[in-house]
């Protein structure tokens, strides 16, 4: 009898094997593990938020960014105009840390056979590629996706000619190359055309901009701000140009690279200097003896980091504040020679900077058990292409943020035990990314709820953030959750908080108290929120 009762049953399944009955909704992940696998539109989400850069620890990233590619594709041929609304909705929202996923995917929707979904890509273009480097980025995606016919000729053209004259001078000169394109380069297929369409009073503003653009020659300049960068060139002194700045309103991008080593023109670029501009030249304004300690500059910008309205007017989506932090605390630049001294309070400003950017909610008052993956798995790889920011530090910082939000929880980290990392609410971000910065060898993903089990912890809410390559247990996590219901008389619910763009999912379809989230998706609190308190079966 006990060789029978050995084997894999429905309440216990080792995670090596599919769960009897269900084996036509599991498949075998990277790390040989049977999980449920991620809807199309799920992964869709995961691929525009978080991208594929850097791969995984068992997938390299052009094998990962080829099986999500793939999956866009299906997408679009199952429902071209969801797909696109989609992209154009999590771009805009500021959902996505880059643009360059949504980009990609606008491309492929503006190659596609059906007329219908090329349209619609073509309206969303001017949302989805808002800047210049956006319109850079697309230009050279589609360009090797298919050929310039009339309608996407006409689609970029009007990027540039619906645009007021100043608007449309600021871009091209704030945003001048990128990607081996330049707007010379799109003026070439796309003939922009300005008739017929005068944004603000004459076609002749246009047309002399796009003169200008072209490298006409002219004694007066289309645009003041044209001015201003062409006098900026002729005369490169920092005084010069600090007044050229302060007057026009010139960004790092108008004036020469050699002013550029002057604190005084710093100073004149942080007096209006955009919030995501400013967290990215954090260190070189330091390198240049304008961010000191215990000077103005850092005084603005702690005042700045501390704005949470203006913040999120600014759209800065939260893991930029991370990676400013990672790379700013550091004193020395990831390439070249830059250095810095690091003032202590600017990095306790991006610190709150993070929580700060996330959608603000009241908090849900249930008990939150926060499992951080610490497996080897977490190591490797990059959070959204982000530099030095690996899976299991990423979660981390999303446990942390949790944290913030919801006062009744625990923190544990788990491989295929329980390990108590040693994280508390009151810890920096940099605190909580290095205890959690640790391998701890293979990945059972069921072990949070395991523990909370054998602990008798009375949690409402199981949030697992992980990559999902579990495989070590002996039960899947779906099953754990539903023994933990039942032992427990607790209708817990259980979320997943995916760090990479992978296919896997630990959440049971049939389960309506199970939900995914993409990891840095800064509407994370709010759906997190929406779920716990409205959504799922409470009965499940």
């Amino acid at each position: 009898m006990k060789y029978l009762l050995d084997q894999a049953t429905v309440k216990k399944t080792p995670q090596g094997e599919p769960i009897p009955g269900r084996e036509a909704e599991l498949w075998q992940n990277n790390a040989g593990g049977y999980v449920f696998k991620a809807d199309s539109w799920t992964r869709l989400e995961r691929f525009l938020i978080l991208g594929t850069e850097g791969g995984t620890y068992y997938v390299d990233e052009h094998d990962l960014t080829k099986e999500n590619v793939s999956n866009v594709r299906a997408c679009i041929a199952h429902d071209g105009l969801k797909a696109v609304s989609t992209i154009w909705g999590i771009s805009m929202s500021g959902r996505a840390p880059k643009n360059d996923p949504a980009l990609y995917a606008l491309a492929l929707a503006a190659s596609y056979a059906d007329v219908k979904v090329r349209e619609a890509a073509f309206i969303a273009l001017p949302h989805v590629a808002r800047i210049g480097t956006h319109l850079f980025t697309f230009c050279a995606f589609i360009d090797s996706m298919r050929g310039w016919g009339p309608a996407l000729r006409r689609a970029v053209a009007a990027w540039y000619t619906e645009k007021p004259v100043d608007a449309l001078a600021y871009q091209v000169l704030k945003y001048q190359q990128r990607n081996g394109w330049s707007h010379r380069d799109v003026f070439r297929p796309a003939h922009p055309n300005p008739s017929g369409q005068p944004m603000d009073g004459t076609v002749e503003n246009h047309l002399n901009l796009f003169g200008w653009i072209m490298g006409k020659q002219d004694e007066s300049y289309p645009t003041s701000l044209v001015g201003a960068f062409e006098r900026a060139k002729a005369n490169p002194d920092p005084n010069h140009v600090a007044r050229l700045i302060r007057s026009y309103g010139l960004t790092r991008e108008m004036i020469p690279t050699e002013t550029q080593r002057s604190p005084e023109v710093w100073e004149a670029l942080l007096e209006r200097m955009p919030a995501t501009a400013m967290i990215r030249t954090l260190g070189r304004m330091g390198s240049v003896g304008l961010l000191v300690p215990f000077s103005q500059a850092a005084r603005t910008i702690c005042d700045r980091l501390a704005d949470s309205e203006q913040l999120r007017a600014s759209r800065v989506h939260p893991i930029q504040f991370l990676n400013a932090l990672l790379t700013y605390r550091t004193g020395k630049g990831l390439r070249g020679n830059l250095e810095w001294p690091v003032v202590p309070q600017v990095v306790d400003a991006l610190n709150e900077a993070f929580y700060a950017a996330f959608d603000q909610v009241i908090p849900a008052g249930k008990r939150f058990y926060l499992g951080i993956d610490v497996s080897g798995s977490m190591t490797h790889g990059e959070v959204a292409g982000i530099p030095n920011l690996t899976p299991n530090m990423g979660a981390a910082a999303m446990a942390m943020l949790i944290a913030r939000t919801e006062p009744n929880h625990f923190i544990g980290g788990f491989a295929t035990q329980f390990i108590d990392l040693g994280i508390t609410r009151s810890d920096t971000l940099e605190a909580a990314m290095k205890k959690a910065r640790r391998n701890f060898g293979g990945t059972d993903c069921s072990t949070a709820i395991a523990h909370a089990l054998d602990s008798r912890y009375p949690v409402d809410v199981f949030v697992v953030i992980t990559d999902g390559e579990t495989w070590a247990g002996d039960k899947h996590t779906c099953q754990a959750l539903v023994e933990y219901r039942q032992k427990s008389g607790i209708a817990a619910k259980l979320i997943v908080i995916n760090m990479v763009a992978n296919m896997t999912s630990l959440c049971d379809v049939e389960d309506h108290g199970s939900l995914d989230v993409v990891g840095f998706d800064a509407s994370v609190p709010a759906l997190i929120n929406e779920f716990v308190c409205h959504g799922g079966n409470e009965s499940a």
